[in-house]
Parts: C-alpha cells; structure tokens; sequence
C-alpha cells in the first residue's frame, strides 16, 4: 500500500469532494487516459489507477473507510473487504475494467452502439460483483416525447442488432432487462413540458385583461392543443387541472394529468389610451 497514490490525488481532487465532484472529475479522467482513446504508454495503468481511486470514492461507506484510515483500510486484516480482505481482490481495476472488450472472439460489445456521451461506455457495471457473474449495463438518451409515446431502438452490440421495445410512460431510469444485459434510459428534456412522474406542468401566457375578465386560451398538451377557459380574476401563477392529460401508466391503465400554470403576462409598453384606461382603473380602486 506505501506505493499507492492518494485517490483524491489521482483524480485531481481535494479531500472531501462531493459525490458530484468525484464523478465529474472521473469521467474527464477516464475518458482522457482509456487505453482505447490514449496510445501513450502508461495509459493502461494509469486507467486502472483511476477506475481504482473512483470505486472507492464514489461508494460512502468505503468513502469514509478511507477518509479514515487511507490505503491502510484495505489492506488485508483490517476489514475493508468481504472477509477482510482487499475489495479490489480479484478484480484490482475498479468497476469499469479495461479489458471489457475482450468479448467472445474478442469483439468490442459496444461497436455500432450510439451513445450521446461518450461517458456512456463507463456507466456499465457488471452485477454479481467482482466474484459473481457479470452482467452488463448501457445507458440510452431518447427524447423526451419518445419516452412519452414509446418507441422502437435498433441497436448493434457485439455484431447483432437488438430491437429495443421502449414502453410508453418510460422515464428517466427506467430499465429495460434482456437476456445477458440491461439498459437503462435517460430522457432528454423538453423545453416547454415538465415532468413530474406521470404528471406534466406547462406555463401559459395570458394577457392581463383575459385575467381580469375572463376568456380563453389554447394550451399545448401532449397530444395537440385545447381550449381552456379562464376565469375572470385568475391571479398569475394559477394551476389548473386537466384530468387524464399527461403520461400513461407503466403497465397499467389509465394517466397522470396535465397542470397548466397561467403567468398574466404585463405589457411593458402601453399606449396613451391604455394608459388612461389603467389610471382611470387605478384611480377608481383607490377611491
């Protein structure tokens, strides 16, 4: 253990770094020195070196093992590993394990696969732990209104294409299981709708005088537009609920409902009349 650098050090940390810190210090790192991106000698040991430090920073427990007793907590006798033993036994490359692409005939398991970050290739950890059976795990980006709807992926791993069946009402996080392998989806955001389960939010302009008189208002849901009626003397930021207008149940009946938040919008620029109309109004309120 004497020759072993500081895991914050080999990641460019300082001790005490947040979950996030670690995780983003990582990715540049990883991404900077796998063997497959860096020809440079050293670069394989260098990755390990950095695949070693995250597996201990990125897990809590093991974390503060470290924080306590350094490089010494995983030394043989002191506990730090399944029968006191090193956690790195047996495996000593951290989660994401260079030689991943040693597949059958040493094809590469994530040729032809389409990942919106390259960070992607090191989200795949293989259940079972180090000893058990290894299973892997890919992350796919799908859009925002794909998760909604559904959809259908075709994908190229290890040299078969694979059909991905994404439900309608997936989400961030959803897994869908095959055989040897589980993906799981990140959707992308949408720039108008906010998801919140299987409810949605929306924000709507309307003028001052629809709020102050009442009237009505083309809202967009997921499946088109609707007219909504507004009452007279709605306050900005009012909600308003549409029943059975946002996301489908996963495997199940029925949906979750579409909030529409109404923000009275206030012209920043009047005309003469407009402006004696509201002094008119003003001077009125404050008889």
């Amino acid at each position: 253990m004497a020759n072993k650098r500081d895991y914050y050090e080999v990641l460019g940390l300082k001790k005490g770094a947040s979950a996030a810190e670690i995780k983003s210090a990582y990715r540049k790192m990883a991404l900077k020195h796998h063997p497959d991106q860096n020809k440079e000698a050293g670069a394989e040991a260098k990755f390990k070196e950095i695949n070693e430090a995250y597996q201990v920073l990125s897990d809590s427990q093991k974390k503060q093992q470290y924080d306590q007793f350094g490089h010494a907590a995983f030394d043989q006798g002191m506990g730090g590993g399944a029968g006191g033993g090193n956690p790195f036994s047996g495996a000593g490359q951290g989660p994401f394990q260079w030689s991943y692409q040693q597949g059958a005939g040493g094809a590469n398991p994530f040729e032809g696969m389409d990942f919106n970050d390259p960070f992607d290739i090191f989200e795949n950890i293989f259940s079972g732990g180090f000893g058990g059976q290894r299973r892997a795990r890919y992350s796919m980006r799908i859009e925002f209104m794909e998760a909604i709807n559904g959809v259908e992926k075709i994908i190229e791993i290890g040299g078969k294409k694979r059909t991905i069946k994404i439900p309608a009402g997936a989400n961030d996080g959803t897994r869908i299981r095959f055989d040897d392998f589980d993906i799981t989806l990140e959707v992308a955001p949408h720039d108008r709708f906010k998801r919140d389960n299987y409810d949605l939010y929306v924000d709507q302009e309307i003028s001052f005088t629809t709020a102050a008189l009442g009237g009505s208002t083309e809202v967009p849901t997921i499946n088109g537009t609707l007219k909504l009626k507004v009452k007279a003397g709605t306050q900005s930021h009012s909600l308003v609920r549409l029943r059975g207008e946002g996301v489908q149940h996963l495997q199940a009946r029925g949906k979750g409902d579409l909030y529409v938040r109404l923000i009275v919008k206030v012209p920043e620029k009047l005309s003469r009349d407009e402006k004696h109309i509201l002094e008119d109004l003003r001077d009125y309120e404050e008889a």
